[in-house]
């Protein structure tokens, strides 16, 4: 039976069903991405630098949490995607249900811990003394948005674990124009509006997540949708949350220690000077654009393997792979080419100053011709985080960030005497990656980490998943 809700994509053709379910996930990451540039035009234009600065100090608190956020909600797509692939909307439910509980419970844990501690965490960064009472004030304000930023991160990875990733890209869309339009209102005080100034930014941001996060509860519940979140019952959170746990806690790691190391490698970077920085941070927003299709085709070949793992359709994953392969690798080539035939042209777009110009040149030589490798890795990754291998990506990663990035880039800019050591560092960084994700796929071991069950014509006849939802709320 077809279900009514989400899309089933153990059958049908795979090359489509990249091309389908990734794409409104490429244009969500590029509507997030237009709506940090204008908070930044808002902020660095309007507010002035110690504004920007504010911002800036604070941003990497912000994603190491969202990044914990983000790695557990990883483990609920793959469990979603994989009850859903093989039609156990029973176990589907159980698995939205201690999602919830995790989510709810880190969040509010999260929020409390970082409005305690906010003072001593900018003390440890060496917040300067002109921007610090700011900077406490500010992510006072936006440590209160977690809660519903998880909230939507939740629904989000349970939607597309279904195989629907159009519907979080409608709902984010509402929250970056409401987002975008309260900002400015906010900051200076229009429409009786009271004059908030920076803290506008954070008080825009955690309305517009309180308005969708609740028009979407409610609408998923009209709706009658299996993953609408509801009051979860107690027998529901056994094995389900011990699983969640042990997928999401790898992930969660993940994020925040990634997050952490790129902020090493930034202060190896600033040892070097202003130029440096510059030319660095004006690369790095070229990396954000380069990396954003891969990162989406590696969420969702980790749901179209989690799917058709989960029916046991193990020949279809190998399909998935290659694939993935071939779309992840022919895109990242050429924006590989762009950067390497023009990278003058690319920088001028963040920077004009020729000396950072030249330097930032540099960079794009070196990683930029990398971008493939980087490519590559996230489709070998999305196969194996799709059948709960999260432990293996992180050992993966921090072996590439933490054994080789950060320790590499320190040696070989000092033994340089030159900035370039770091972007060196970088693209060997991607070559271990790349060989560590794909000898573990080839060797086959993921595969363990997924019971393959194959329904029976009993199993095949389940009811849909809105029926089981609506009898389950019907027994509450």
């Amino acid at each position: 039976m077809k279900p009514k809700f989400g899309t089933d994509l153990t059958t049908g053709s795979i090359p489509r069903h990249i091309v389908t379910f990734s794409l409104p996930m490429l244009i969500g990451s590029l509507l997030q991405t237009a709506y940090s540039f204008i908070n930044a035009i808002w902020v660095g234009q309007f507010l002035g630098t110690g504004a920007l600065a504010t911002v800036t100090v604070s941003f990497p608190v912000i994603f190491t949490l969202f990044g914990i956020g983000m790695g557990m909600t990883l483990a609920t797509n793959i469990l979603v995607s994989q009850s859903y692939g093989a039609r156990r909307f029973d176990e589907l439910r159980r698995v939205v249900d201690s999602s919830t509980v995790l989510i709810i419970g880190l969040s509010l844990v999260l929020t409390l811990l970082g409005e305690l501690f906010t003072p001593h965490i900018l003390r440890a960064m060496d917040t300067p003394e002109d921007i610090f009472q700011p900077s406490v004030d500010y992510l006072r304000i936006i440590l209160l948005s977690l809660p519903f930023s998880f909230g939507m991160f939740a629904l989000r990875s349970m939607l597309q674990g279904m195989g629907d990733s159009k519907t979080p890209l409608y709902f984010q869309l509402i929250s970056v124009v409401l987002t975008t339009v309260l900002d400015p209102l906010l900051i200076f005080g229009h429409l009786g509006l009271p004059r908030l100034g920076l803290n506008g930014t954070a008080w825009a941001t955690i309305v517009s997540q309180v308005l969708v996060l609740a028009v979407l509860v409610v609408w998923l519940h009209r709706q009658k949708s299996p993953v609408a979140p509801g009051w979860p019952r107690l027998s529901h959170l056994g094995p389900a949350t011990w699983q969640t746990l042990r997928i999401g806690v790898p992930a969660s790691i993940q994020q925040s220690l990634v997050s952490l190391g790129m902020v090493l490698v930034t202060g190896i970077v600033n040892r070097f000077g202003e130029i440096s920085t510059a030319a660095f941070g004006a690369a790095s927003r070229i990396d954000q654009i380069a990396f954003m299709p891969a990162i989406n085709f590696g969420m969702a070949i980790s749901t179209l393997a989690g799917q058709n793992l989960g029916a046991g359709h193990l020949s279809r994953v190998r399909q998935i792979f290659a694939w993935g392969c071939a779309f992840s690798g022919a895109i990242t080539l050429v924006i590989s080419a762009m950067a390497v035939l023009f990278p003058e042209a690319l920088l001028k777009v963040f920077i004009t100053d020729p000396v950072v110009v030249e330097l930032g040149t540099s960079y794009l030589h070196i990683v930029g011709a990398c971008y493939v490798l980087f490519g590559l890795t996230f489709v070998s990754n999305g196969i194996i985080n799709g059948a709960g291998s999260t432990m293996v990506t992180t050992v993966i990663s921090l072996l590439s960030l933490w054994v080789v990035r950060v320790p590499l880039a320190y040696v070989l800019s000092r033994q340089m005497h030159d900035v370039k050591g770091v972007w060196y560092a970088i693209a060997i960084s991607f070559f271990v990656s790349l060989g560590c994700s794909m000898a573990y796929y080839f060797s086959g071991h993921w595969k363990r980490k997924v019971a393959h069950h194959k329904p029976t014509l009993i199993e095949q006849a389940k009811p849909d998943p809105s029926e089981v939802f609506a009898n389950e709320a019907g027994e509450a």
